[in-house]
């Protein structure tokens, strides 16, 4: 097993430990053409535990944000509130305060008010912004251009979305696609690697004005993607398995192939259980998946189920919902609800009509994300945003928008 190099160390510079503001932090606040002025932040803010709070999500399209108000839906409503207009391709991440997304763009994180409908102007910039990452009232920004991690107080922008807020940082060795989780303790664990491979990750806990490593691990090549279990058990995807952090310790789950990749993890944090995409054919084409991992964090078990011929799924269709079960969202129009106990399908709903594979992961496909026992799929090829109850499989309401949807996002708290 190679050594992997500490990713800090107390003598870089780029270990420094940093509580930042607009300057330090290198957050910006940018006028955009087509945001507008935001309302005065104490009228901006939303309580999310109001019963007066409207839920809102919003889908990307071509070229444009879709904003529609959830709040509605058991009575038959899902309403567009407005449409924004942005870049040709844009990913959405809830803040996790009720209130707001990040809308990744060529210039980083652009924080959406979904209350107002309006990009707010500030940015957290980003070379290449990738994964944004909700847990314990932190949200954490991941910058693939420079390895950039900056982490977050979830509640900073609820009374004032247009003011820089504090932020600590931290910066890998070397830039990569990677991931970044605060704990509730305040370990940070970050992924290791560099343009051309990634091999494991790290636990670091900031020590004055640095980050000082706790523990590493070099076992799992390819790391993508995290996902946060019952008692904070962090799972990471592998190309041979998972990575496993509990209890302060890393634990190499392997796969029961040779190539086992996991990419995503579908967690609850009232479930010891995981839910991982899984393809064990390094050379298969399309995005279409036919089996799932199941994680179980107490045991520290890796096993693989297959799936039902009529059951295929990509990435962006699978979520987790009422008895923490596992709701796929198929290729046969149906969402398929898996026991992650079982690894078996144990009922289906038929929702949207039969669609095939995306030619790029970038292409508008059905798409599925939840709260509670509500669902919100996307249907492109009818230009339409279904609210599905969960617990009885019935579409609660529907809407129509401008363009084909492809992301979706709910600013859920």
């Amino acid at each position: 097993m190679t050594h992997i190099p500490h990713p800090r160390r107390a003598s870089s510079q780029r270990s420094r430990l940093m509580l930042a503001v607009a300057a330090s932090a290198g957050i910006a606040l940018l006028a955009s053409a087509c945001s507008a002025t935001a309302a005065p932040p104490n009228d901006a803010a939303v309580d999310s535990a109001s019963p007066q709070a409207a839920q809102r999500l919003a889908v990307t399209t071509a070229g444009g944000i879709t904003v529609l108000d959830g709040s509605e839906v058991r009575n038959g409503k899902l309403t567009v509130v407005d449409t924004l207009d942005t870049e040709q391709f844009t990913r959405l991440n809830s803040f996790g305060d009720g209130q707001h997304l990040l809308v990744t763009t060529s210039r980083g994180f652009e924080v959406l008010d979904t209350e107002a409908a309006k990009l707010t102007g500030l940015i957290f910039p980003a070379s290449s912004a990738g994964h944004a990452v909700r847990h314990d009232g932190t949200t954490v920004l991941y910058d693939d251009g420079t390895g950039r991690t900056t982490i977050l107080d979830t509640a900073a922008l609820a009374t004032d979305n247009t003011t820089v807020p504090a932020a600590q940082e931290y910066e890998a060795d070397s830039p990569h696609h990677g991931v970044s989780i605060a704990l509730s303790d305040g370990t940070l664990l970050t992924t290791v690697g560099d343009d051309t491979s990634r091999s494991g990750a790290a636990a670091l806990e900031p020590h004055d004005d640095h980050w000082h490593e706790i523990t590493a691990s070099d076992e799992c090549p390819g790391i993508h993607g995290e996902g946060t279990a019952q008692d904070e058990a962090v799972v990471f995807g592998c190309e041979d398995g998972a990575l496993l952090y509990s209890d302060g310790a890393f634990t190499k789950l392997p796969a029961p192939d040779a190539y086992g990749r996991m990419g995503n993890a579908w967690v609850s944090d009232t479930s010891s259980l995981v839910v991982g995409d899984y393809q064990s054919d390094p050379d298969a084409e399309g995005y279409l998946l036919d089996s799932v991992a199941l994680i179980d964090t107490q045991a520290g078990t890796l096993r693989v189920a297959e799936l039902p011929a009529e059951v295929r799924y990509t990435y962006r269709d699978v979520v987790r919902g009422p008895e923490d079960h596992a709701y796929i969202l198929s290729t046969d129009g149906s969402i398929h609800v898996l026991d992650p106990v079982s690894g078996t399908i144990v009922t289906s709903f038929p929702v949207i009509e039969p669609w095939e594979g995306p030619a790029d992961w970038q292409d508008a496909h059905p798409t599925i994300t939840s709260d509670g026992d509500t669902a919100y799929v996307t249907e492109p090829a009818a230009r339409t945003v279904h609210a599905v109850d969960l617990t009885t499989g019935n579409i609660l309401a529907s809407t129509k928008i401008d363009g084909a949807p492809n992301e979706i996002a709910i600013a859920s708290s």
